[in-house]
């Protein structure tokens, strides 16, 4: 059976974050006094009274630099909202998050180019394997429609886990 993990921003990479972005600003905490936002620090909205800061990300440029490979013009960098302190990460088993609208699962080459992405009402098991169904399929970001944000990154599952 093929399993599927929503992938949140890496504590370590989080820690860079939270000192300098990817557009190397610094970080400005705010209180999150209406709550909702999406944080992708541990894949849930935020609550009322939180500390979040906005920062600026870029999912395929770090990837890419993990597996050595150039994302050329595909590199990219967006705003992200993660809290403006360490957290716990997800609650353990909760699934796919942010699945309360249309996203679009992008997907990516091994060497960080796109293949083209496919509107799905809800992010779900079937969404992932049709977009891995394509052998040179290596990731998928979800992305939100409305503004085409990064919401999380899912991996091609390795030989065990198929």
């Amino acid at each position: 059976m093929t399993t599927y993990t929503a992938r949140p921003i890496d504590p370590t990479v989080l820690k860079e974050l939270r000192s300098a972005d990817d557009a190397g600003r610094r970080m400005v905490p705010v209180l999150d006094e209406e709550g909702g936002a999406p944080l992708r620090c541990c894949l849930r909205r935020s609550e009322p009274g939180e500390r979040i800061a906005l920062v600026s990300y870029a999912p395929l440029r770090r990837w890419a630099a993990e597996t050595g490979v150039d994302p050329g013009a595909y590199d990219e960098q967006g705003p992200v909202f993660i809290h403006a302190e360490e957290c716990g990460g997800p609650a353990a088993g909760s699934g796919y998050p942010f699945a309360d609208a249309h996203r679009v699962p992008r997907r990516y080459s091994a060497e960080g180019h796109i293949l083209g992405g496919r509107l799905v009402e809800t992010p779900d098991d079937d969404a992932f394997r049709n977009a891995f169904d394509d052998p040179s399929v290596a990731l998928v970001h979800v992305r939100a429609v409305e503004y085409g944000c990064f919401l999380y990154e899912v991996r091609r599952p390795s030989a065990a886990d198929r």
